[in-house]
């Protein structure tokens, strides 16, 4: 049996396979004393080391920002992420990010190491920075292996709640229309029909309404419930870019006059989690609550955030168009 696979098989569930590769890159498995490579076969007498790095103390930013979380247990927590900050720290957003509100708050989350040593905070998803709602953070290793498993197999639900632009003329469509990065501009996203990625995005409209406005006539906007089946980056906005309906907002991917627009953000909102509990295997949702500014966008149409939020959690399924 190969090395990789029969570490792999040995340290479940805790330590998934792809651990073990990267471990094995890194050269922290030994056999026999000798560096080992991932096709070395492994024999009656034969032994294997495996060095894991010890936890370390992540730095905690001085003025790390509060963060609200809305369930926790010994293995998970889930946490309700503000628009406008980031997930991981970047060149341009060094601090304040989630990353950091985690450290701050939940100090045992320093032992979530990679077994190559990476740090991530128990990280597992992610959210655009100025995307709100929902996460769940995996407080140790192994729910970071389960949960990781669970958003690979595609069985985690997510339900988002986006404000879209203009008025879909059906109710319900899913779009299978692969995405990929944009050949010219790298920090978008793009559908790429022949190097993309597969991305599947079932969309429900709510409600149809017109945003009044003091500088010129009411706009005409809809809010949708979103449920994406895969997870790549910038799916929803890209998707809903892609029917002629973008985020009201969205400073990348919309096309309408965002000077009018009382929001300066996408208007997307990680609404509705659910997760199977590592160890309980049971069903773990989780909801974050309407975004304030979303709400207030929805109010000025004249209807009630509270309702629209009901309605995203009984939408029907929808049927696949010919994208």
């Amino acid at each position: 049996m190969r090395i990789d696979v029969y570490l792999a098989r040995e340290l479940a569930p805790e330590i998934s396979r792809s651990q073990i590769a990267r471990a094995i890159r890194a050269g922290l498995v030994r056999m026999n004393d000798r560096t080992a490579h991932a096709s070395h076969q492994v024999g009656a007498g034969d032994r294997i080391e495996v060095r894991f790095p010890p936890p370390a103390s992540p730095a905690v930013a001085p003025a790390a920002p509060a963060i609200e979380v809305l369930w926790e247990d010994a293995d998970l927590i889930f946490v309700n992420k503000p628009a406008g900050m980031a997930v991981h720290p970047s060149p341009g957003h060094p601090h304040s990010t989630l990353v950091d509100a985690l450290a701050a708050r939940f100090p045992d989350l320093a032992a979530v190491m990679e077994i190559d040593g990476t740090w991530r905070a128990g990280i597992v998803h992610r959210l655009d920075k100025d995307t709100s709602g929902v996460m769940v953070v995996a407080r140790n290793a192994f729910a970071r292996t389960a949960l990781s498993e669970q958003f690979k197999q595609r069985t985690v639900v997510k339900i988002y709640i986006a404000i879209i632009a203009g008025h879909p003329s059906r109710d319900q469509v899913t779009i299978d229309r692969p995405i990929g990065r944009h050949q010219i501009e790298r920090k978008r996203m793009s559908i790429q029909a022949k190097n993309g990625r597969a991305a599947y995005s079932e969309v429900t409209v709510l409600k149809r309404c017109h945003l009044r406005a003091d500088n010129g006539p009411a706009i005409p906007i809809s809010v949708a419930a979103v449920h994406p089946r895969t997870g790549r980056t910038h799916q929803i906005r890209v998707h809903l870019a892609s029917i002629g309906h973008p985020c009201v907002g969205d400073p990348i991917y919309g096309r309408q006059d965002r000077q009018r627009m009382p929001i300066k953000r996408q208007a997307l909102h990680a609404f509705y989690l659910a997760v199977s509990h590592p160890r309980r295997r049971e069903p773990v949702a989780v909801i974050a609550p309407v975004a304030p500014d979303l709400a207030q966008l929805i109010e000025n149409c004249g209807l009630d955030a509270a309702v629209v939020a009901a309605a995203a959690l009984e939408k029907p399924g929808s049927p696949t168009c010919g994208c």
